[in-house]
C-alpha cells in the first residue's frame, strides 16, 4: 500500500512531531559551537539513539539532524565539501529510527545563518544554490517532506520553498519563529512578519503546512492562539512545535522550565484548534513527547479517529 502524502495524511488524523534535537545532542556528547550536522557522519550510533527514543515515546514525525546543513553552515565548521552526506545519512538514521513504524521523515532546512545583500555579504543566488543542494540530498536520501524552520523573513522562506520544488519534495512545511511582544498583546517574527501575513505568503508560493516553532514566549497557549490565526487565512494543514516554557540560566545552562506534566496541560485545547501536527520546541525531550501521546490519542478515540500507524 503507497503510503499517503503527510499533507494528505494529516486532514484525517493529528499526528505528533518530535521535541528538541540540539539540547539532546549536548547531552550525548557535542560540544558547544560544534558541528552537530556532522555527527551523522561521525557519531551516527549517538544521533540515532536521540531519534530513537523520539519514535519510542510515541512521534509520528521526526525531523532530520540537518538543521545547519546548507553548504553555507557547513563552511564554518569545515564540512562545505560534505553536504550530500550529511544530509543523506541524516535521513537513513531517522527512517532507521522509527524501526518497523512507517512514520513521516521531515527533512530539516534551518536559516543559512547570514544577511542577504545589501544588508549582508550574501546574494540570492548563492543561498538559493545551497538551499538547492541541501533540498536536493535530502530528497534523494528519501525524505517524506521538508520542513524549513525557524524562519523570521519571507524572502529567505521563499527562497527555500523553490528550492524544495525545485528538488521535487513531496511536501513542504514553511514554520516561522514568533516573538511576544513586550507589552504580550501579540507576536510576529524577529522581521515584524504575522502570521497571517506569513501563512498568506507560504500559501502563496506552493507550501503544503505552514507551521511555527521557537522564539520567545511562544509556549502552548500562544501556539493555540497562532493555530487560530492561520487558520483564519489558510486552509493548509497547521503545525505547531512550541518551547517547553521559558528559558532561564543556572549554573551557566540554559535550563526550560516547563516540565513535560507541565506542558502536556496545554495540550488538549491545542488540539481542539484542529491543528494538524503537534510537537515541541527548545526544552523539549522524549518525556514531554511521550506525556502528549496519551492525550493525543485519547483526543483521537473521541472523535471516533484510529490512533493506530502513521
Amino acid at each position: 500500500m503507497t503510503k499517503k502524502l503527510l499533507h494528505e495524511a494529516v486532514l484525517e488524523r493529528t499526528l505528533l512531531g518530535d521535541g528538541g534535537m540540539g539540547t539532546q545532542l549536548m547531552l550525548a556528547g557535542l560540544l558547544q559551537g560544534n558541528c552537530g550536522e556532522a555527527w551523522n557522519l561521525t557519531h551516527p550510533e549517538r544521533v540515532l539513539a536521540i531519534q530513537r527514543n523520539y519514535a519510542q515515546a510515541g512521534s509520528d514525525c521526526i525531523i532530520t539532524n540537518t538543521f545547519g546543513g546548507s553548504r553555507i553552515m557547513l563552511n564554518r565548521h569545515g564540512e562545505s565539501g560534505n553536504v550530500a552526506e550529511i544530509n543523506m545519512a541524516a535521513v537513513a538514521i531517522t527512517r532507521q529510527a522509527f524501526g518497523d513504524k512507517d512514520g513521516y521523515v521531515l527533512g530539516d532546512i534551518g536559516p543559512f545563518g547570514g544577511l542577504l545583500v545589501p544588508f549582508g555579504d550574501f546574494t540570492i543566488e548563492q543561498v538559493q544554490a545551497a538551499f538547492e543542494e541541501q533540498a536536493g540530498a535530502l530528497v534523494d536520501g528519501g525524505a517524506d517532506a521538508i520542513i524549513i524552520e525557524t524562519q523570521t523573513g519571507l524572502e529567505e522562506l521563499g527562497i527555500a520553498i523553490n528550492a524544495a520544488k525545485t528538488a521535487g519534495a513531496k511536501c513542504i512545511i514553511g514554520s516561522m519563529a514568533y516573538d511576544v511582544t513586550l507589552d504580550g498583546s501579540t507576536f510576529r517574527t524577529m522581521m515584524g512578519i504575522d502570521p497571517e501575513r506569513a501563512a498568506e505568503f507560504m500559501e502563496e508560493n506552493g507550501a503544503n503546512i505552514v507551521a511555527l516553532n521557537c522564539g520567545t514566549g511562544m509556549e502552548m497557549d500562544r501556539a493555540r492562539v497562532a493555530v487560530e490565526r492561520y487558520k483564519s487565512v489558510t486552509s493548509l494543514p497547521v503545525m505547531v512545535q512550541p518551547n517547553a516554557g521559558k528559558p532561564r540560566l543556572e549554573n551557566m545552562k540554559v535550563i526550560y522550565d516547563e516540565s513535560p506534566e507541565q506542558m502536556v496541560k496545554g495540550l488538549l485545547p491545542l488540539l481542539e484548534t484542529g491543528v494538524n501536527i503537534v510537537g515541541a520546541c527548545c526544552g523539549s525531550t522524549p518525556d514531554h513527547i511521550r506525556a502528549f501521546r496519551p492525550v493525543l490519542d485519547e483526543f483521537l478515540k473521541s472523535k471516533g479517529i484510529a490512533v493506530s500507524g502513521a
